[in-house]
C-alpha cells in the first residue's frame, strides 16, 4: 500500500545474500492495484428532521471534537453517530499508513478495501477496560487506538463501568494510550474522536413529550453519577436529541435532506483551513496556540466571563468553548471569532436541566 516502495521478492535466504553482493539480482515485484478509497454506506440525508444535531454534527466532524448525545430511545443517537464517517474527510497517506499499522497487529488484522477509510469503533457497554485500552499478556491495541483517525462510539454511556469510563481520560488529552505490564511497557497511539450517546433517564423518557417517563429524582441523579464530571468536561458539544413527530418526518424528508458529500466538502474546506493556519484541526490546539488564535474583542469577552460564572465552568471547559468558536468562525471563513460564534459554542456545553426534568 506504500507509495514509491520498491520490493524485491526472494525465495531464498541465500538469494538475499546475493542482492546484497551483487545487486541486480532480484527483479522488483509490480505494485498491486491500490483499492479505490470506499464511502460509507450511511448517507446524512437519510436522517430526517434533526436540523440541530446535524449541525452539530457537521461542527464536530470540522473541528475534530467529542460529541456527547442526550436523547430518548428511537430519536436518533445512533443513526447520526453513524453518519460522522461519511462526512468526515478520506485520510491522508500518512494517516492510512498509521491506520493500517495498528489494525495489522490487532486480531481482525487489516482488510486492504479499508484503505483510507476512517475507523469508527463501537464497542460494546460489557466491554472491559482491557478491550477499550488494550493490554494482555502480549500487549495488542485496544478500541482507542483501533479508533485512530477515526471515530469510537459509545452508545448508552452511562451502562459502561466507570473504571471502564475513567481510563478514556488519558487518551482523550494525550491522544495515546500507555500499557505498562511486567514484560513489556507499549504506548499505541489513540487520536479518536469520541461521539457518545444516552438516555436522559434510567427509562428514558425524561423530558420527552409523551410524559412516559417513570424515574424518581434520585433514579435520575443516580444515573448521571455514573459519569464523571471530568469525562463529561472533556466532551466538546453535548446535545439533546429529540422526537421528531410524523408530520415533521412528512416536512423533512430526503428532498429536504443534505447528502453528506456535501456537508464533507464544506468540512474538507473547514479543515484545510485550519491545516494551513496551524497544521492540526482544531480540537488538538495547545492552549498558548489558541489564545493567539482567538483574540476576542470587548464584547465577546464580557459574553465569555459571564457564561463562566453562569455556567460555573473549570479553565478546561472554557478552552473547549474557544476551539469550538474556533471552528463555527472557520466553517464560515471568518478570521476573527464574532459573538454569534462564541453564543453558540456557549449553546453547546450545556444542556437544559430544567426543561428535561432532571435534578
Amino acid at each position: 500500500m506504500v507509495q514509491d516502495l520498491s520490493v524485491l521478492p526472494a525465495t531464498h535466504l541465500l538469494e538475499i545474500c546475493h542482492e546484497l553482493t551483487q545487486p541486480g539480482q532480484l527483479q522488483a515485484m509490480p505494485p498491486p492495484p491500490r483499492p479505490m478509497p470506499a464511502t460509507c454506506g450511511h448517507d446524512l440525508a437519510d436522517v430526517h428532521g434533526q436540523v440541530n444535531a446535524k449541525r452539530a454534527l457537521e461542527i464536530c466532524a470540522s473541528g475534530g471534537h467529542n460529541l456527547l448525545m442526550v436523547g430518548p430511545p428511537g430519536s436518533g443517537k445512533t443513526m447520526l453517530a453513524e453518519r460522522l464517517p461519511g462526512i468526515l474527510p478520506a485520510l491522508s497517506e500518512a494517516e492510512a499508513l498509521e491506520s493500517a499499522a495498528i489494525q495489522s497487529i490487532s486480531r481482525g488484522g487489516f482488510q486492504p478495501e479499508n484503505w483510507k477509510i476512517r475507523p469508527m469503533r463501537m464497542p460494546h457497554h460489557t466491554a472491559s477496560a482491557v478491550a477499550i485500552t488494550g493490554g494482555g499478556s502480549r500487549p495488542r491495541p485496544g478500541e482507542v487506538s483501533l479508533a485512530h483517525h477515526g471515530v469510537l462510539f459509545l452508545d448508552e454511556l452511562p451502562e459502561f463501568k466507570r473504571h471502564v469510563l475513567e481510563v478514556l481520560r488519558e487518551p482523550l488529552e494525550s491522544r495515546q494510550i500507555s500499557i505498562s505490564r511486567a514484560a513489556a511497557q507499549v504506548s499505541f497511539p489513540a487520536a479518536f474522536q469520541l461521539i457518545a450517546a444516552m438516555n436522559p433517564c434510567p427509562c428514558g423518557y425524561l423530558g420527552d413529550q409523551s410524559d412516559r417517563c417513570s424515574c424518581n429524582a434520585e433514579q435520575i441523579r443516580r444515573y448521571w453519577a455514573r459519569i464523571s464530571g471530568p469525562l463529561l468536561d472533556r466532551i466538546d458539544l453535548h446535545i439533546e436529541v429529540t422526537n421528531i413527530t410524523t408530520e415533521l418526518m412528512q416536512k423533512f424528508g430526503k428532498k429536504n435532506s443534505e447528502k453528506s458529500a456535501a456537508v464533507r466538502e464544506r468540512v474538507s474546506r473547514a479543515r484545510a483551513w485550519q491545516e494551513q493556519r496551524q497544521e492540526v484541526v482544531n480540537a488538538k490546539l495547545t492552549n498558548a496556540t489558541l489564545e493567539s488564535l482567538c483574540r476576542l474583542g470587548k464584547a465577546q469577552q464580557q459574553l465569555l466571563s459571564q457564561a463562566t460564572e453562569h455556567l460555573r465552568l473549570s479553565a478546561r471547559g472554557v478552552y473547549r468553548i474557544l476551539k469550538v468558536a474556533r471552528t463555527i468562525a472557520d466553517m464560515e471563513q471568518s478570521a476573527q471569532i464574532e459573538a454569534n460564534h462564541l453564543a453558540e459554542a456557549i449553546s453547546y456545553r450545556y444542556l437544559d436541566r430544567q426543561r428535561l426534568g432532571m435534578p
